[in-house]
């Protein structure tokens, strides 16, 4: 991988180049290369959910100085979950770049959402390891902060409510959520919820949380009764 042409299109130069290239270095990558002196990303993934849940809240406490507290946690949580943080990853040709092994990469993984999520947070684990929180400051002032600023999240949904509203409203019977499913590691949980209504499958979700989940099988629940969002 040309990891001189990312750092050429980032604008960004690690000193240790070591930690940029273990940032895109996935599990399944490692494991096909016993021996050899590769470590995979999710040490570095796990920091940089840490700096990125910082920096952003810095960013909305000095920029949204009306919201209130349960209001700017709302907006952070949409900023740093999952398919937004795929967004970025997407839009900065990460999947280019990503260290896989061959099972991994004939299955499609170079496209999978929670593979670029854990990506974009490592690279910014990196960046902080090797730079300082003033790089990444520059790099989120550069690539994200302005997808903020643009209102992107200024509506910050919350399907759970909307769905038990419309189910309400309509009688349409009992909504229940249940966890079918929980994968990864314990730091790096993924659960799968089901959304049923009067029993009846209607939709389902991942997330990084139980919360997570159930707001994703709530839109996705939505997006089946064709509830305008």
């Amino acid at each position: 991988m040309d990891f001189q042409l990312l750092q050429k299109e980032l604008g960004v130069q690690f000193t240790n180049e070591k930690l940029l290239k273990q940032a895109f270095t996935h599990s399944s990558y490692v494991n096909e290369h016993r021996g050899k002196p590769f470590a995979d990303n999710e040490r570095l993934e796990f920091l940089g959910d840490a700096v990125l849940e910082l920096t952003i809240s810095q960013f909305l406490f000095m920029n949204y100085p009306k919201l209130a507290e349960g209001e700017l946690t709302k907006l952070r949580a949409a900023i740093v979950c999952e398919p937004s943080l795929v967004y970025f990853a997407n839009q900065l040709g990460f999947g280019r770049f990503v260290l896989l092994g061959k099972g991994e990469e004939l299955t499609g993984g170079r496209h999978r959402p929670a593979l670029l999520a854990d990506v974009f947070e490592a690279f910014i684990g990196a960046l902080y390891l090797d730079q300082g929180i003033d790089e990444v400051l520059q790099f989120l002032e550069k690539f994200v902060y302005p997808r903020i600023s643009q209102g992107e999240y200024s509506r910050v949904t919350d399907y759970k409510s909307q769905l038990q509203e419309f189910v309400q409203h309509d009688g349409l019977g009992d909504i229940q959520y249940r966890i079918v499913s929980e994968r990864g590691p314990a730091h790096n949980r993924e659960f799968i919820s089901e959304v049923l209504l009067s029993g009846k499958i209607m939709g389902q979700g991942i997330g990084r949380s139980k919360k997570e989940a159930e707001q994703n099988a709530a839109h996705a629940a939505m997006n089946q009764l064709k509830i305008n969002q």
